[in-house]
């Protein structure tokens, strides 16, 4: 008995590096897949940006409304069991976008592939999320943030830039575009499959992840409602989710446009790239540079805390977007250009996220970590979904030109939400003793 226990607090007090990194890098790839390798995709395949900008966005829904059944991965079972069952849905998600791309009614299967895979992704957040608060004290939360946004970051190169250059370069050798897009998918299916059994024997087994207990006399619904209510309590509740709705505002329209923007021919107002370009430059060095700036972004706060680094990092945020004004009006052909061009600006955006990131986390605080979390990422995604789903709209009726332009304008909600919110000028510095 003594032995199965110490084995148990060695596993419980496994080190961060060997599971923070991979696990959110799992979590990283079906995300990105679905928000944004989903638009090249459908570009290639010749839908129209209103068409993609409203078919993907709605698949923002599952991150959306999964504070819905957020309570329930609280209730029952570990969070480990749910990060690993979700990887094992989201690996034969994959595999059936494979089987379906070469179909003839392409848009409507894929589609619903997408659907399941994203449900999966969006639970997979939740467990993740809470097993990393679980795992983590305070000051190692905000130690992590950073190298959890890096590892995000890399799962997003893989994805947006490793997938993509793989898709078009297959299709620069000859491959039928569906096909190539098939041959990406059984690949990417194939190692989230390999991260599901990495995880199955790497992540510990915290003494704090079990199922929350029900209160005495109260029953599951209850419960359920009991929890869900407790997050809409929080003092200063509308300014919380006035900031996790409008602190991207602009850049839930940007993001989605960037693709068909390097993609379309400059007689379309785009910069003419190849797919495997756009992989290399969007996917690569503009993530690259995302996650230097998340990098720093978490080490300056882990310093000087979330407070003192507030207004720098919503400039540094928000201020490069009139890169893209510049790109829409010069459609330089140095490629150089355009990576130095694109990883300035998200080099900006890394660095500002990791702002809401922490913000985040330190209104999640209290009995329910994991639900009060996924709250605060599923007001997110509708503060991305719904300005995200007529931006394809926008950019057609404005052009590349103008609607840069109007991505500017709509950063002005963000800093108003930044002067709203109050933080505690202590949260998430580094602890002295």
């Amino acid at each position: 008995m003594s032995e199965i226990k110490t084995e148990t607090m060695k596993n419980a007090n496994r080190t961060p590096w060997l599971w923070v990194p991979s696990i959110y890098i799992a979590e990283g790839i079906p995300y990105m897949i679905v928000m944004t390798v989903s638009v090249v995709l459908y570009k290639n395949l010749g839908l129209s940006n209103t068409d993609i900008a409203l078919y993907t966005s709605w698949l923002y829904l599952p991150w959306v409304i999964k504070p819905l059944w957020s309570p329930f991965v609280d209730l029952f079972r570990t969070k480990r069991f749910w990060i690993i069952a979700m990887q094992l849905a989201i690996g034969g998600s994959f595999a059936c976008v494979a089987l379906t791309l070469p179909a003839t009614d392409f848009v409507r299967y894929s589609l619903a592939m997408f659907w399941i895979m994203a449900f999966s992704s969006a639970t997979h957040d939740i467990a993740a999320d809470g097993f990393y608060m679980l795992g983590l004290d305070t000051p190692q939360q905000a130690a992590f943030v950073g190298v959890r946004t890096v590892f995000y970051r890399v799962a997003t190169i893989a994805s947006k830039g490793g997938l993509v250059i793989l898709a078009g370069t297959l299709q620069k050798n000859g491959y039928p575009v569906a096909s190539a897009w098939s041959i990406t998918f059984v690949v990417v299916a194939a190692v989230f499959l390999a991260l599901c059994l990495y995880h199955l024997f790497v992540l510990p087994k915290p003494l704090v992840d079990h199922s929350a207990p029900l209160h005495k006399g109260r029953s599951v619904v209850a419960e359920y409602f009991g929890i869900i209510t407790q997050f809409f309590r929080h003092k200063d509740i509308i300014v919380i989710i006035s900031f996790f709705l409008f602190y991207r505002f602009a850049e839930a329209q940007l993001v989605k446009m960037v693709a068909p923007f390097l993609l379309d021919g400059r007689e379309k107002g785009g910069l003419g790239l190849t797919t495997a370009e756009v992989g290399w430059v969007y996917g690569t060095v503009g993530v690259v540079a995302l996650m230097l700036g998340g990098l720093l972004g978490g080490y300056v706060i882990y310093k000087n805390g979330l407070k003192f680094w507030l207004w720098p990092m919503v400039i540094i945020m928000h201020v490069p977007d009139l890169i893209f004004v510049y790109l829409s009006h010069a459609q330089p052909e140095n490629l150089w250009l355009i990576c130095s061009a694109v990883a300035i600006e998200q080099f900006g955006y890394g660095f500002g996220f990791t702002a809401y990131t922490m913000y985040m986390i330190m209104v999640s605080q209290g009995e329910y970590k994991t639900v009060f979390y996924a709250i605060g990422t599923g007001i997110m995604a509708l503060g991305m979904m719904i300005p995200a789903m007529s931006s394809g709209w926008i950019q057609e009726m404005l052009g590349y030109k103008n609607f840069y332009f109007w991505i500017l304008l709509t950063t002005i909600p963000g800093f108003i939400v930044t002067a709203l919110v109050k933080i505690d000028p202590e949260y998430g510095k580094k602890a002295t003793p």
